[in-house]
């Protein structure tokens, strides 16, 4: 079980330490906003995005709300070989440390930004991030999926 946390957790910080174009994510279901651009340090134009185990991913999301909320939540899943696990984050909290101040206006557009240790414990494996952004009641502001590779 540990291991398969550890898989999720460097495939979300690949994701973070990547720039992904637009064209390799994947818009998974942002019910109640839009995902403008993923920057993920490192990433550049490469299909999947490396994340380099014992160093820090960052990453930042610029995405516009179609609705108010209070307060936003991160949720992220690992996706192995179409296993979908999910990871827990040190900092969920996306109004918190992200960039963004809340509560959020609809219409409005704003940067989460995240860093994570990408630990060199993980293991060597090609992975789809799954990162969602949530309102108060758990509808998805985004939801993005980035291809990842933990190297």
């Amino acid at each position: 079980m540990e291991s398969k946390t550890l898989l999720v957790f460097a495939v979300l910080l690949l994701s973070l330490g990547v720039y992904c174009y637009a064209a390799d994510i994947e818009d998974c279901g942002s019910a109640v906003g839009s995902i403008v651009k993923v920057d993920i340090a490192g990433c550049g134009d490469k299909a999947r995005c490396p994340l380099k185990r014992n160093t820090n991913a960052t990453m930042n999301i610029d995405f516009k709300s179609n609705v108010d909320s209070s307060n936003v939540t991160a949720v992220v899943y690992g996706i192995v070989l179409g296993i979908k696990t999910s990871f827990a984050l040190p900092n969920p909290n996306g109004c918190v440390d992200s960039g963004i101040s809340c509560p959020i206006k609809a219409g409005e557009t704003y940067t989460y930004s995240t860093t994570l240790p990408v630990e060199s414990s993980y293991p060597r494996v090609t992975v789809t991030i799954q990162w969602e952004l949530q309102t108060d009641d758990g509808s998805d502001l985004i939801c993005a999926k980035i291809p990842a590779k933990i190297i």
